[in-house]
């Protein structure tokens, strides 16, 4: 254990530099927890976006559908990234699955220094995320995306109108 002293002329620069340290912190905890790492700058979401659309191509019936959805839930990281970069997110989508085409490119990501939309090998850069930053984050969506779903399917499955009365038993709204 151990105590950080910071000090800042408003009070916004104070929780900037406590949300800074508390990142940190965390960054060190997952690394010590679990070293492995995964292609970071949205290459590992890229990559299973394509393999989930590939998988579900050669699936038949309805969960193909679910399939290709899921894959496309994956395109949202990169869209937000390039949004939030000022670039186009559909032209960084067909850079990065353009960069994603043969079976040894699958560490492209996106670069964000670039003033166009721009691919780049991020181990060769070493940008990296922490894989149970990706774990976790992935599990706790999709438990979150069921949950809405068991929720719909439960308000749909209910009759309209409340229950119906019993046989034999007088309504009290008619009274």
């Amino acid at each position: 254990m151990s105590t950080i002293v910071i000090r800042g002329s408003t009070d916004n620069i104070m929780d900037d530099i406590e949300r800074a340290i508390d990142d940190g912190v965390n960054s060190v905890k997952i690394v010590t927890r679990d070293q492995r790492c995964l292609p970071g700058a949205c290459a590992t979401e890229i990559e299973l976006a394509k393999q989930l659309m590939q998988y579900g191509e050669q699936t038949a019936g309805m969960e193909q559908y679910a399939i290709k959805k899921f894959a496309e839930a994956f395109e949202v990281f990169p869209k937000v990234l390039a949004e939030n970069t000022g670039l186009k997110a559909n032209e960084v989508l067909a850079k990065m699955y353009n960069a994603h085409q043969g079976p040894e490119d699958i560490n492209y990501g996106l670069n964000l220094e670039a003033d166009m939309p721009e691919v780049l090998d991020t181990m060769d850069w070493k940008i990296l995320d922490p894989f149970l930053t990706k774990h976790w984050g992935i599990k706790f969506a999709v438990n979150a995306a069921n949950t809405v779903l068991v929720v719909d399917q439960i308000i749909m499955a209910k009759q309209a109108g409340g229950p119906k009365p019993r046989k034999g038993q007088a309504d009290p709204d008619d009274e």
